[in-house]
């Protein structure tokens, strides 16, 4: 084999200096936007850290008082009572949610006629803002004008189902409308995931003589089991952060019934002027969703590397 002629090797043109200016202007203004947003959000964090240390009422005061604002958190019935709702509320929602959205996948994965029609009818109410959904449900709900009169007007007088007005029940109406906006949601993200496994999955699994239900169960729902986790940490950051779907649906009552941390907080900032205690009660809600995010991400990480080191 002869050797390469370097006189022969035609050389790499450089791009044009006005190529290469734009790219570089490109590049700086992506920096500067993730610079800008990692700011707001990294130095409004530390400020409301701060702010929870101080005697702040209805303007900042900067006196330092320690973790008094947390101590007087922790001791309030509020506070317990709204911790007690969000594990309800947030177990309630994210079970239903991606169970329903599973089932869904799952059906409309077999190729079914009007297929878009069908997705496009369950991934609308997520088009919609908690406000419109909590004021929908609530009107639907409302035993004067709701379900329960319409069926009593049937001739079924008997017939109740006055959840929204009732201390025990109330916190599951919140949970009704959030799974009915988010699992068309949680459908589309694991349909996704279905329709991306190879064919060769579903032909070797059908060869093997495996029902479709144990086929869905023991192989395809496993395989996309990244996307599952993905979709519970995105329903439990929705539901960490739910405060207009009460706000419409109930305003947190009847009277503490359905209150949640993100009303704690601003009835502590803006109905009673306490900004010291607010900033606090917001820095617990963001302490406890860094709980249940940092294993997530580190469970990425740890499956990002193993990936690597197995080529």
């Amino acid at each position: 084999m002869n050797a390469l002629n370097p006189s022969t090797i035609t050389p790499r043109r450089k791009a044009p200096v006005s190529v290469r200016w734009l790219e570089t202007f490109a590049k700086a203004g992506a920096y500067l936007v993730l610079g800008a947003g990692l700011i707001y959000v990294v130095g409004f964090t530390l400020w409301t850290t701060w702010i929870s240390l101080t005697a702040s009422t209805l303007l900042p005061n900067y006196s330092f008082v320690g973790f008094q604002n947390y101590s007087r958190l922790l001791q309030s019935r509020v506070w317990h009572v709204a911790y007690f709702n969000l594990f309800v509320y947030g177990l309630a929602f994210i079970c239903a949610a991606c169970g329903i959205g599973m089932l869904l996948a799952v059906l409309i994965d077999q190729r079914i006629r009007a297929e878009n029609l069908f997705r496009t009818i369950f991934l609308y109410p997520m088009a919609l803002s908690f406000v419109v959904t909590g004021t929908v449900w609530a009107w639907i709900l409302n035993p004067s004008i709701g379900v329960q009169h319409l069926v009593q007007n049937l001739g079924w007088t008997g017939f109740r189902f006055d959840w929204i007005v009732d201390r025990n029940l109330a916190i599951y109406t919140v949970s009704i409308a959030a799974v009915w906006q988010a699992s068309g949601f949680a459908m589309a993200l694991f349909l996704a995931g279905l329709r991306s496994l190879d064919a060769d999955l579903y032909r070797a699994a059908q060869i093997d003589g495996a029902k479709p239900l144990r086929m869905y169960v023991r192989i395809l729902i496993p395989a996309i089991w990244p996307i599952v986790v993905s979709v519970l940490v995105i329903l439990l950051q929705l539901a960490l952060k739910t405060y207009d779907l009460v706000q419409a649906m109930t305003a947190g009552g009847p009277g503490i019934a359905t209150t949640l941390p993100t009303t704690v907080v601003y009835d502590y900032m803006f109905q009673r002027g306490q900004m010291g205690a607010g900033s606090a009660a917001a820095v617990m809600l963001l302490m406890s969703l860094l709980i249940i995010i940092a294993p997530y991400l580190v469970l990425q990480q740890f499956h990002r590397r193993r990936r690597a080191n197995h080529g």
